[in-house]
Protein backbone atom coordinates (compact mmCIF):
# COMPACT_ATOMS: atom_id res chain seq x y z
CA UNK A 1 0.00 0.00 0.00
CA UNK A 2 1.01 3.74 -0.48
CA UNK A 3 2.69 5.29 2.36
CA UNK A 4 4.37 8.19 0.22
CA UNK A 5 2.48 9.57 -2.81
CA UNK A 6 5.63 10.84 -4.36
CA UNK A 7 7.85 7.67 -3.97
CA UNK A 8 6.03 4.48 -4.17
CA UNK A 9 4.44 3.12 -7.22
CA UNK A 10 0.25 2.06 -6.54
CA UNK A 11 -0.42 -1.46 -6.38
CA UNK A 12 -3.00 -3.29 -7.83
CA UNK A 13 -4.59 -3.11 -3.99
CA UNK A 14 -4.16 0.18 -3.77
CA UNK A 15 -6.19 0.76 -6.93
CA UNK A 16 -9.02 -1.38 -4.77
CA UNK A 17 -8.62 1.22 -2.32
CA UNK A 18 -9.39 3.97 -4.26
CA UNK A 19 -12.61 2.47 -5.85
CA UNK A 20 -14.09 2.18 -2.18
CA UNK A 21 -13.61 6.03 -1.66
CA UNK A 22 -14.59 6.81 -5.29
CA UNK A 23 -17.88 4.59 -4.97
CA UNK A 24 -21.01 7.40 -4.95
CA UNK A 25 -18.55 10.10 -6.26
CA UNK A 26 -17.50 8.98 -9.67
CA UNK A 27 -19.51 7.30 -12.25
CA UNK A 28 -19.26 3.90 -13.25
CA UNK A 29 -18.72 4.39 -16.81
CA UNK A 30 -20.25 1.77 -18.90
CA UNK A 31 -18.19 -0.37 -21.75
CA UNK A 32 -19.70 0.61 -25.27
CA UNK A 33 -20.03 -0.76 -29.12
CA UNK A 34 -20.60 0.28 -32.15
CA UNK A 35 -21.61 -2.03 -34.89
CA UNK A 36 -19.75 1.07 -37.53
CA UNK A 37 -16.58 0.82 -35.41
CA UNK A 38 -16.18 -3.04 -35.79
CA UNK A 39 -17.34 -2.73 -39.69
CA UNK A 40 -14.59 0.18 -40.15
CA UNK A 41 -11.47 -1.65 -37.95
CA UNK A 42 -11.96 -5.54 -38.77
CA UNK A 43 -12.52 -6.48 -35.46
CA UNK A 44 -14.91 -5.99 -31.87
CA UNK A 45 -14.26 -2.75 -30.41
CA UNK A 46 -15.42 -1.34 -26.82
CA UNK A 47 -14.89 1.86 -26.11
CA UNK A 48 -14.68 2.98 -22.12
CA UNK A 49 -16.27 6.91 -22.65
CA UNK A 50 -14.58 8.81 -19.81
CA UNK A 51 -16.61 11.69 -21.40
CA UNK A 52 -19.03 11.18 -19.59
CA UNK A 53 -17.35 10.79 -16.63
CA UNK A 54 -18.15 13.64 -14.00
CA UNK A 55 -15.94 16.46 -14.93
CA UNK A 56 -16.45 15.74 -18.45
CA UNK A 57 -12.81 13.32 -18.17
CA UNK A 58 -11.52 10.90 -15.98
CA UNK A 59 -9.45 13.25 -13.63
CA UNK A 60 -11.51 13.43 -10.89
CA UNK A 61 -11.21 9.79 -10.05
CA UNK A 62 -7.18 11.03 -9.09
CA UNK A 63 -8.03 14.21 -8.11
CA UNK A 64 -10.62 12.92 -5.45
CA UNK A 65 -8.35 9.98 -4.29
CA UNK A 66 -5.79 12.33 -3.46
CA UNK A 67 -7.30 15.15 -1.97
CA UNK A 68 -10.22 13.56 0.20
CA UNK A 69 -6.85 12.15 1.73
CA UNK A 70 -5.31 15.59 2.74
CA UNK A 71 -5.37 15.63 6.67
CA UNK A 72 -8.65 17.67 8.28
CA UNK A 73 -5.71 20.14 9.56
CA UNK A 74 -4.23 20.65 6.39
CA UNK A 75 -7.60 21.40 4.35
CA UNK A 76 -8.31 24.87 5.61
CA UNK A 77 -5.07 25.73 3.45
CA UNK A 78 -6.32 24.75 0.57
CA UNK A 79 -4.87 22.97 -2.50
CA UNK A 80 -2.69 24.18 -5.68
CA UNK A 81 -2.78 22.20 -9.16
CA UNK A 82 -1.59 23.13 -12.26
CA UNK A 83 -3.32 21.95 -15.39
CA UNK A 84 -4.04 22.50 -19.61
CA UNK A 85 -7.63 21.88 -18.04
CA UNK A 86 -9.39 18.39 -17.35
CA UNK A 87 -7.31 17.81 -14.16
CA UNK A 88 -7.81 21.53 -13.53
CA UNK A 89 -11.34 20.43 -13.24
CA UNK A 90 -11.63 17.40 -11.64
CA UNK A 91 -9.56 19.63 -8.65
CA UNK A 92 -11.61 22.56 -8.53
CA UNK A 93 -14.62 20.18 -8.22
CA UNK A 94 -13.38 17.94 -5.38
CA UNK A 95 -12.38 21.23 -3.62
CA UNK A 96 -15.81 22.58 -3.94
CA UNK A 97 -17.68 19.61 -2.60
CA UNK A 98 -14.73 18.92 0.03
CA UNK A 99 -15.57 22.63 1.13
CA UNK A 100 -11.63 23.73 0.08
CA UNK A 101 -10.08 26.64 -1.67
CA UNK A 102 -8.13 25.79 -4.98
CA UNK A 103 -5.70 27.79 -6.83
CA UNK A 104 -5.18 26.23 -10.36
CA UNK A 105 -2.20 27.40 -12.56
CA UNK A 106 -3.36 27.05 -16.23
CA UNK A 107 -1.47 28.12 -19.45
CA UNK A 108 -3.21 30.96 -21.20
CA UNK A 109 -3.66 29.57 -24.48
CA UNK A 110 -5.88 26.37 -22.95
CA UNK A 111 -9.47 26.23 -23.88
CA UNK A 112 -11.67 29.01 -23.31
CA UNK A 113 -14.09 26.43 -22.22
CA UNK A 114 -11.72 25.05 -19.37
CA UNK A 115 -10.72 27.79 -18.28
CA UNK A 116 -14.39 29.17 -17.65
CA UNK A 117 -15.32 25.63 -16.67
CA UNK A 118 -12.41 25.26 -13.52
CA UNK A 119 -13.51 28.91 -12.40
CA UNK A 120 -17.36 28.03 -11.94
CA UNK A 121 -16.54 25.56 -9.95
CA UNK A 122 -14.86 27.86 -7.37
CA UNK A 123 -11.44 28.20 -8.18
CA UNK A 124 -9.22 30.82 -8.59
CA UNK A 125 -7.03 30.41 -11.74
CA UNK A 126 -3.51 31.34 -12.27
CA UNK A 127 -2.67 31.92 -16.36
CA UNK A 128 1.07 31.56 -17.11
CA UNK A 129 2.79 31.24 -20.65
CA UNK A 130 3.51 27.63 -21.25
CA UNK A 131 6.53 28.81 -23.26
CA UNK A 132 8.34 31.13 -21.03
CA UNK A 133 6.73 30.38 -17.49
CA UNK A 134 6.80 27.20 -15.57
CA UNK A 135 3.85 26.33 -13.85
CA UNK A 136 5.61 23.83 -11.54
CA UNK A 137 7.39 26.89 -10.37
CA UNK A 138 4.40 28.86 -9.74
CA UNK A 139 2.64 26.31 -8.01
CA UNK A 140 5.93 25.71 -5.80
CA UNK A 141 5.44 29.82 -4.55
CA UNK A 142 1.70 29.66 -4.24
CA UNK A 143 2.28 26.53 -2.12
CA UNK A 144 4.64 28.30 0.10
CA UNK A 145 3.06 30.93 0.47
CA UNK A 146 -0.06 29.49 1.25
CA UNK A 147 0.99 26.20 2.91
CA UNK A 148 -1.24 24.46 0.10
CA UNK A 149 -0.81 21.02 -0.64
CA UNK A 150 0.16 20.51 -4.08
CA UNK A 151 -1.78 18.11 -6.54
CA UNK A 152 -0.14 16.58 -9.21
CA UNK A 153 -1.34 16.07 -12.40
CA UNK A 154 0.25 12.46 -12.64
CA UNK A 155 3.44 11.87 -10.31
CA UNK A 156 1.60 10.68 -7.81
CA UNK A 157 0.81 7.71 -6.56
CA UNK A 158 -2.50 7.90 -5.35
CA UNK A 159 -3.98 10.31 -8.26
CA UNK A 160 -2.54 7.12 -10.50
CA UNK A 161 -4.27 4.90 -8.28
CA UNK A 162 -7.44 6.50 -8.87
CA UNK A 163 -7.16 6.70 -12.02
CA UNK A 164 -6.69 3.38 -12.47
CA UNK A 165 -10.64 2.56 -11.35
CA UNK A 166 -10.89 2.82 -14.69
CA UNK A 167 -8.81 0.20 -15.84
CA UNK A 168 -10.60 -1.94 -13.07
CA UNK A 169 -14.22 -1.31 -13.65
CA UNK A 170 -13.25 -2.12 -17.33
CA UNK A 171 -11.29 -5.36 -16.69
CA UNK A 172 -14.16 -6.67 -14.28
CA UNK A 173 -16.96 -5.64 -16.70
CA UNK A 174 -15.18 -7.84 -19.88
CA UNK A 175 -14.77 -10.06 -17.22
CA UNK A 176 -17.91 -10.99 -16.52
CA UNK A 177 -19.45 -11.09 -20.02
CA UNK A 178 -16.34 -13.91 -20.82
CA UNK A 179 -14.38 -10.86 -22.49
CA UNK A 180 -10.57 -10.62 -22.66
CA UNK A 181 -9.28 -7.56 -24.58
CA UNK A 182 -6.07 -8.39 -27.15
CA UNK A 183 -5.49 -5.01 -27.01
CA UNK A 184 -6.01 -1.64 -24.90
CA UNK A 185 -5.09 1.65 -26.01
CA UNK A 186 -4.97 4.85 -23.91
CA UNK A 187 -4.25 8.32 -24.83
CA UNK A 188 -1.27 9.77 -22.25
CA UNK A 189 0.07 13.37 -21.42
CA UNK A 190 2.24 12.78 -17.89
CA UNK A 191 1.01 8.87 -18.19
CA UNK A 192 -1.34 8.21 -14.64
CA UNK A 193 -4.05 6.97 -16.55
CA UNK A 194 -2.33 4.89 -18.73
CA UNK A 195 0.05 3.54 -16.05
CA UNK A 196 -2.97 3.19 -13.25
CA UNK A 197 -4.73 0.89 -15.89
CA UNK A 198 -1.73 -1.12 -16.43
CA UNK A 199 -1.74 -1.78 -13.31
CA UNK A 200 -5.33 -3.19 -13.10
CA UNK A 201 -4.81 -5.07 -16.61
CA UNK A 202 -1.83 -6.33 -14.90
CA UNK A 203 -3.61 -7.86 -12.46
CA UNK A 204 -6.98 -9.12 -14.05
CA UNK A 205 -6.20 -9.78 -18.24
CA UNK A 206 -2.05 -10.15 -18.04
CA UNK A 207 -2.51 -10.87 -21.37
CA UNK A 208 -4.20 -7.59 -22.69
CA UNK A 209 -1.54 -5.57 -24.72
CA UNK A 210 -1.14 -2.09 -23.56
CA UNK A 211 -0.54 0.61 -25.47
CA UNK A 212 -0.22 4.33 -25.61
CA UNK A 213 -1.96 7.44 -27.93
CA UNK A 214 -0.08 10.33 -28.56
CA UNK A 215 0.00 13.64 -30.48
CA UNK A 216 2.24 13.74 -33.68
CA UNK A 217 5.13 15.96 -32.06
CA UNK A 218 4.31 14.87 -28.69
CA UNK A 219 5.94 11.27 -28.74
CA UNK A 220 7.55 11.35 -25.62
CA UNK A 221 6.84 8.36 -24.48
CA UNK A 222 7.03 6.37 -27.35
CA UNK A 223 10.82 7.34 -27.96
CA UNK A 224 10.91 7.24 -24.03
CA UNK A 225 10.30 3.81 -24.24
CA UNK A 226 12.55 3.34 -27.00
CA UNK A 227 15.51 4.75 -25.63
CA UNK A 228 14.60 3.20 -21.97
CA UNK A 229 14.82 7.11 -20.47
CA UNK A 230 13.10 9.63 -20.18
CA UNK A 231 13.04 12.11 -22.94
CA UNK A 232 11.35 15.59 -23.42
CA UNK A 233 9.51 17.05 -26.32
CA UNK A 234 11.05 19.98 -28.34
CA UNK A 235 9.81 23.11 -26.39
CA UNK A 236 7.11 25.17 -28.07
CA UNK A 237 5.87 22.12 -30.38
CA UNK A 238 2.18 22.73 -30.88
CA UNK A 239 -1.16 20.48 -31.06
CA UNK A 240 -5.02 20.78 -30.83
CA UNK A 241 -4.59 17.78 -28.44
CA UNK A 242 -4.55 20.36 -25.51
CA UNK A 243 -4.66 17.89 -23.02
CA UNK A 244 -1.73 15.73 -24.31
CA UNK A 245 0.73 18.36 -24.32
CA UNK A 246 3.34 17.09 -21.22
CA UNK A 247 6.72 18.34 -21.82
CA UNK A 248 7.90 14.23 -20.73
CA UNK A 249 6.21 11.47 -19.13
CA UNK A 250 6.19 11.39 -15.23
CA UNK A 251 9.06 9.92 -13.33
CA UNK A 252 6.55 7.22 -11.36
CA UNK A 253 4.57 6.61 -14.04
CA UNK A 254 7.05 5.73 -16.24
CA UNK A 255 8.39 2.87 -13.89
CA UNK A 256 5.13 1.28 -14.60
CA UNK A 257 5.30 2.02 -18.51
CA UNK A 258 8.66 0.38 -18.96
CA UNK A 259 6.85 -2.95 -17.37
CA UNK A 260 3.57 -2.93 -18.91
CA UNK A 261 3.24 -0.63 -22.07
CA UNK A 262 4.26 -2.41 -25.36
CA UNK A 263 4.77 0.42 -27.38
CA UNK A 264 2.59 3.32 -29.22
CA UNK A 265 1.25 5.20 -32.23
CA UNK A 266 0.65 8.73 -33.01
CA UNK A 267 -2.13 11.07 -34.34
CA UNK A 268 -1.50 13.87 -36.47
CA UNK A 269 -4.35 17.20 -36.24
CA UNK A 270 -6.31 15.89 -39.19
CA UNK A 271 -6.60 12.31 -37.95
CA UNK A 272 -7.77 13.65 -34.29
CA UNK A 273 -10.36 15.75 -36.15
CA UNK A 274 -11.78 12.95 -37.91
CA UNK A 275 -11.83 10.93 -34.98
CA UNK A 276 -13.47 13.85 -33.30
CA UNK A 277 -15.89 13.55 -36.00
CA UNK A 278 -15.98 9.32 -36.04
CA UNK A 279 -17.33 9.85 -32.73
CA UNK A 280 -19.90 11.84 -32.87
CA UNK A 281 -21.45 10.99 -36.10
CA UNK A 282 -21.16 7.45 -35.47
CA UNK A 283 -20.85 6.98 -31.65
CA UNK A 284 -22.69 9.80 -30.78
CA UNK A 285 -20.54 11.19 -28.35
CA UNK A 286 -18.93 14.35 -27.79
CA UNK A 287 -14.80 13.94 -27.25
CA UNK A 288 -12.08 16.50 -27.89
CA UNK A 289 -9.21 15.96 -29.65
CA UNK A 290 -7.02 14.58 -26.57
CA UNK A 291 -9.41 12.53 -25.40
CA UNK A 292 -9.92 11.26 -29.30
CA UNK A 293 -6.56 10.54 -29.49
CA UNK A 294 -6.78 6.42 -29.15
CA UNK A 295 -9.65 6.22 -31.87
CA UNK A 296 -7.74 8.09 -33.99
CA UNK A 297 -5.00 5.63 -33.36
CA UNK A 298 -7.47 2.88 -33.56
CA UNK A 299 -8.59 4.57 -37.19
CA UNK A 300 -5.10 4.75 -38.72
CA UNK A 301 -3.40 1.55 -37.83
CA UNK A 302 -6.72 -0.61 -37.78
CA UNK A 303 -5.48 -4.21 -39.54
CA UNK A 304 -2.37 -4.25 -36.80
CA UNK A 305 -5.34 -4.00 -33.50
CA UNK A 306 -7.80 -6.13 -35.79
CA UNK A 307 -4.95 -8.80 -35.73
CA UNK A 308 -5.06 -8.83 -32.66
CA UNK A 309 -8.70 -9.29 -31.03
CA UNK A 310 -10.80 -7.46 -29.39
CA UNK A 311 -9.55 -3.99 -28.52
CA UNK A 312 -10.42 -1.35 -25.89
CA UNK A 313 -10.19 2.00 -26.60
CA UNK A 314 -10.38 5.30 -23.72
CA UNK A 315 -11.90 8.34 -24.55
CA UNK A 316 -10.60 10.06 -22.14
CA UNK A 317 -12.18 13.67 -22.17
CA UNK A 318 -15.16 15.54 -23.96
CA UNK A 319 -14.38 19.41 -22.47
CA UNK A 320 -14.06 20.76 -25.96
CA UNK A 321 -14.57 24.53 -27.28
CA UNK A 322 -17.96 24.88 -29.49
CA UNK A 323 -15.72 26.84 -32.29
CA UNK A 324 -13.01 23.50 -32.36
CA UNK A 325 -15.94 20.69 -31.97
CA UNK A 326 -17.76 22.88 -34.91
CA UNK A 327 -15.05 22.14 -37.02
CA UNK A 328 -14.73 18.23 -36.36
CA UNK A 329 -17.95 17.29 -37.04
CA UNK A 330 -18.19 19.58 -39.79
CA UNK A 331 -15.78 16.66 -41.40
CA UNK A 332 -16.78 13.67 -42.97
CA UNK A 333 -16.16 10.54 -40.67
CA UNK A 334 -13.28 8.48 -41.72
CA UNK A 335 -15.15 4.84 -43.13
Amino acid sequence: MITDPLKDLPTFADIEDAAERLNGVTFHTPLLRSDALDAVVGAPVWIKPETLQRTGSFKMRGAWNRISRIAEADRAKGVVAFSSGNHAQGVAETARVLGMHATIVMPSDAPASKIESTRRRGAEVRLYDRVKESREAIAAEIAGKSGATTVRPFDDAWIMAGQGTAGLEAARDAAAVGLKFGSLICNASGGGLLAGMAVAFEALSLSTEVYVAEPEGHDDLIRSLAEKRIVSNAPGTRSIADALMSPEPGVLPFEVHKRRVKGGFTANNDQLLDAMSFAFHHLKLVVEPGGANGLAVLLNNRAYFAARGPVLIVLSGGNVDADMFAKAIARTPPG
